[in-house]
């Protein structure tokens, strides 16, 4: 993209040349996950967009949990822990030990604890404008 005369960014659409450094642009596309890396990590992203779901694995950066505690800590059902488990646990999120008839709940990996702590570094230290929570105040 160029700047305008006015030292405003143009849109995408304006811009007059479609590819400015074609060499770069042949690395970046090289080194792009396959589209089903891609998806996965999508989901992966969905499933921390739930707040529920993301207050689950921040208590779980604590340490293990069972089910019980994890309700207590997210706010939510039993049964609505249990399936929000079911969803992380399904995409390599979060793992499970048994115990008996219990059944304890950890992040999955270091990957995931780091993604977390990253992104709650990351809302910490800025400022996020949400026009799309000022949408739906006014709509």
């Amino acid at each position: 993209m160029k700047a305008s005369s006015n030292n405003q960014v143009s849109d995408l659409e304006s811009c007059s040349t479609r590819v400015v450094d074609a060499e770069r642009v042949a690395v970046v596309r090289s080194r792009m996950p396959g589209d089903g890396d891609l998806a996965d990590t999508a989901d992966v992203f969905g499933l921390l967009s739930d707040p529920g779901r993301l207050r689950l694995l921040l208590a779980l950066l604590e340490g293990e949990l069972c089910v019980c505690d994890l309700a207590v800590v997210s706010g939510l059902s039993e049964s609505a822990t249990s399936h929000a488990l079911r969803l992380l646990r399904a995409h390599r999120v979060v793992s499970v030990r048994r115990a008996g008839r219990m059944a304890y709940y950890r992040l999955d990996d270091a990957h995931v604890r780091m993604l977390l702590d990253l992104a709650v570094a990351h809302t910490e230290h800025t400022q996020a404008i949400h026009p799309e929570r000022d949408e739906r105040k006014q709509g």
